[in-house]
C-alpha cells in the first residue's frame, strides 16, 4: 500500500472511531456505491472485522436491481445491521423522477432520510462523500452539524485545523461525519484494488459501457468504457475529461442543484 493510502486509511479510521466514541447513536449511510462501500470496509477494519454501527439504506424503489442484490449479499456475509428507509407517503402518491428531478430527490431521498434518522433517533450519520466529487461537497467539514430541520449552513462552519475536530454539539443536533473527505476517486479505486473490496459489477464495462457513479436508474447514465477490471478503471480515470457525476440527471437540472439539495438536508 502506498504511503498516501496508508495515511488516508489511518485518518478515516480515526474519524470513524471518534464518531463512535462521541455520539450516543451513530449510523452509517450506505448507498451501495464504491465510496460508501469503502467507508463500510474501513469501519470493519476500525472495529476488528465487525461493524457495530447500523447501516442506513434509503430505498427510493428506483435503484438498479443489481445494487440491491449486492447489498443483500454483503449484509448476510458480513453480519451487518441494516435499516431501510422509505418515504412511503410520497411513493403512495406517485412521486417519481418525471415529476422533476429535484422534487423527486427531495421527497424520496432527503425526506426519507430525515424520517429514518428521526424514527431511529440517530444523532450522527457517517457518509462516504469526498471533496473532489462535486463542488458543494468541497465546502464540507469532517464533522458538520445541521440544524433541527437538517438544513446545512455551509457559510457558517467552524474551521478544522491540524486535525482538531469539533465533536461537541448541543443536545438534539444532527451531525454529518465525513471520513472520506480527503480521498479522491482514484484513491478510492486504488484502495479497492489493494484491499480486494467487493463492489457491484455495474462499475465494470458491459458492451462498451459502465457506470462511474450509481444512483436511481431513471437518473443515471453509464459512460463509454472498456474498463473490465479495477486496474483498467484507475488507468481510465487518469485520462478522463468529464466529471464523476456527469451522468447524474439531478446535477444537470440546475447549475446549483446539488448545493440546493444538500443545503436542505440531502446526503
Amino acid at each position: 500500500m502506498t504511503e498516501r493510502l496508508r495515511n488516508l486509511e489511518a485518518e478515516s479510521i480515526y474519524i470513524i472511531r471518534e464518531a463512535y466514541a462521541k455520539f450516543k447513536k451513530p449510523s452509517m449511510l450506505w448507498s451501495i456505491g464504491k465510496d460508501s462501500t469503502v467507508l463500510l470496509w474501513l469501519a470493519r477494519k476500525a472495529f476488528l472485522g465487525n461493524c457495530p454501527i447500523p447501516l442506513v439504506h434509503i430505498d427510493t424503489t428506483f435503484k438498479i436491481p443489481e445494487m440491491i442484490v449486492h447489498r443483500d449479499r454483503l449484509i448476510q456475509e458480513w453480519g451487518l445491521q441494516l435499516v431501510i428507509g422509505k418515504n412511503e407517503t410520497a411513493l403512495a402518491t406517485g412521486m417519481n423522477p418525471e415529476q422533476g428531478r429535484l422534487a423527486c430527490c427531495t421527497a424520496l431521498k432527503t425526506e426519507a432520510f430525515r424520517q429514518t434518522v428521526e424514527r431511529h433517533g440517530f444523532d450522527a450519520v457517517l457518509l462516504g462523500i469526498r471533496r473532489d466529487e462535486e463542488k458543494s461537497r468541497s465546502k464540507e467539514r469532517f464533522f458538520s452539524v445541521r440544524n433541527a430541520n437538517f438544513e446545512w449552513q455551509y457559510k457558517e462552519q467552524a474551521p478544522e485545523i491540524w486535525t482538531q475536530y469539533n465533536t461537541d454539539f448541543p443536545p438534539g443536533s444532527h451531525v454529518r461525519v465525513h471520513p472520506l473527505l480527503s480521498w479522491t476517486e482514484i484513491d478510492v479505486w486504488e484502495y479497492i484494488e489493494q484491499e480486494k473490496i467487493p463492489v457491484t459489477t455495474l462499475y465494470f464495462a458491459r458492451d462498451g459501457k459502465r457506470y462511474r457513479s450509481l444512483g436511481c436508474w431513471p437518473c443515471t447514465t453509464p459512460i463509454e468504457s472498456q474498463a473490465m477490471t479495477v486496474k483498467d478503471i484507475v488507468e481510465e480515470l487518469k485520462n478522463i475529461g468529464k466529471s464523476e457525476r456527469a451522468g447524474r440527471a439531478q446535477d444537470k437540472a440546475d447549475t446549483y442543484a446539488m448545493q440546493k439539495l444538500r443545503a436542505q438536508g440531502y446526503m
